[in-house]
């Protein structure tokens, strides 16, 4: 066991953690070293804790040594995106301008992983400041690759950690989504990840100073975790459910809802909106709907999602409009070339008046009141993450059209999190070299009926990771 500790499911590294198989400092030092091979190929840890997660293991072992009962996820390491702050590191946000941001407090994320004996082991790369594209490359660390392929983006903004997991650098890694910053990376690089509904989990998104963002930014973004498998993904979910009082926000629902009876109804779009989807991810749709099958699940394919353009467009319409204010000063963090994403969508969809703002946010709730009505009758939706593999790096910022395409080709993700409700990203295998993936979207609160779903899609078609990373290769698309 002792050779490859770093292979070892989450769930496999806490239990030989806790049974005194192992001791949660060696089982560091496996990662570090593992860190330490394929770091310097992929570029996804930014700041390496290694003296402090050395300390945080002893601590574990000494623990256990005087007989304290350890937590669920005893010694495994875990990643943290640059924008989510660790207690005495900087927040850098990828951005030079902020890399001595310390923060004087764990993110209530990073502190309900750390009490459930998680240790975290570095931050992870993401693009600078959120919002340079999806692809991750920040002007303080660089791009980071995707192991499948270099030549392909690992996908964002949370890429850094869905390629510390991939590769074996992390057990788990937390990011966050607000369009499909966690499903898109987890699909672009194989493994798990969870989109949580909209105040499942207590976070806190303040980037300076005590003054909170406006209304989209604290109600489209949530923290979510990566794993390789979906146990692992469900351990990491247990762990982060709760209220906090640092979040007013965050909904005291029992992380497990009431069974619901008869065969579970599971609607397929494999191409949400009509606006075409590559013929690899309808595949990966078709054997996940396969292996919902049979597993005894009623599955349905469905015209479509509803009102999916309308979704699109109000959140845009929302997002530039909060956003819009300070971006005179935001652009100028981040630095050249890091512009072009936000300001091609701002020339695409102009802020709303006062008046029209109002009338979003009303349309805002409508639109959530369809998909729920929608999720009444399929409490689950099987769809793509992205409609197309993984796309070249900076596609999102080369031009309008590589703007549009990738912003069309994340779409269910966009609306899914625009009506705040769950999503399980999961792999379901590879094509020409590349993993495949789908997610699966449920009801308000629900998260354990995506999570079970997921399990039934993994168990039928497999887990992808962790992978060695590929340097060098190029694949067509």
């Amino acid at each position: 066991m002792r050779d490859a500790l770093w292979k070892l499911s989450a769930a496999a590294q806490a239990a030989a953690v806790r049974g005194g198989e192992i001791s949660a400092v060696e089982l560091i030092d496996s990662h570090l070293e593992r860190i330490a091979e394929v770091n310097p190929q992929v570029n996804a840890v930014t700041q390496l804790l290694a003296e402090r997660a050395r300390q945080a293991a002893e601590r574990t072992d000494r623990r256990r040594a005087a007989g304290e009962e350890l937590g669920p996820l005893a010694g495994v390491p875990f990643t943290v995106k640059e924008s989510t702050a660790i207690e005495g590191v900087p927040t850098t946000f990828g951005t030079p301008r902020f890399r001595d941001l310390v923060a004087p407090v764990d993110a209530p994320p990073v502190a309900r992983l750390r009490a459930a004996g998680a240790i975290p082991i570095g931050h992870s790369n993401m693009p600078t400041l959120i919002l340079a594209g999806m692809h991750t490359r920040s002007e303080l660390f660089g791009d980071t690759a995707n192991p499948w392929d270099p030549a392909r983006t690992p996908g964002g903004t949370s890429g850094g950690d869905a390629v510390a997991v991939a590769t074996g650098m992390a057990a788990l890694g937390l990011g966050n989504d607000s369009g499909g910053s966690v499903r898109v990376p987890a699909q672009f690089c194989g493994v798990a990840g969870l989109k949580p509904t909209t105040g499942r989990f207590p976070a806190d998104h303040r980037i300076l100073g005590p003054d909170d963002p406006g209304p989209a930014s604290q109600l489209l973004v949530t923290d979510g975790p990566f794993a390789r498998t979906v146990g692992d993904l469900r351990l990491a979910y247990e762990v982060l459910v709760g209220t906090d009082p640092r979040d007013p926000r965050a909904v005291p629902v029992p992380a497990y809802g009431e069974p619901l009876s008869g065969s579970l109804k599971v609607a397929v779009v494999a191409d949400p909106g009509g606006h075409g989807v590559h013929p690899t991810v309808r595949a990966a749709i078709a054997a996940a709907a396969e292996a919902l099958r049979d597993a005894g699940y009623e599955v349905h394919e469905v015209p479509d999602v509803p009102r999916l353009d309308e979704a699109l467009e109000a959140y845009g319409r929302i997002t530039v409009t909060e956003f819009a204010p300070t971006w005179p000063v935001v652009r100028g963090l981040l630095g050249e070339g890091g512009d072009r994403y936000i300001e091609m969508t701002m020339q695409r969809t102009p802020p709303a008046s006062a008046d029209e703002f109002m009338k979003l946010m009303g349309s805002w709730l409508n639109i959530r009141r369809s998909w729920a009505e929608f999720l009444h009758e399929y409490p689950l939706l099987l769809g793509p993450s992205f409609t197309e593999p993984p796309v070249e790096p900076g596609l999102e910022s080369r031009d309008r059209a590589g703007r549009d395409r990738v912003g069309s080709g994340m779409r269910l993700c966009t609306a899914t999190s625009f009506v705040g409700v769950p999503g399980v990203a999961v792999p379901t295998g590879l094509a020409d070299g590349l993993p495949t993936g789908v997610q699966i979207v449920g009801r308000a609160f629900r998260e354990d009926l995506c999570l079970a779903a997921a399990q039934a899609v993994e168990d039928g078609l497999g887990i992808l990771t962790p992978v060695e990373p590929i340097v060098g290769k190029s694949t067509g698309n």
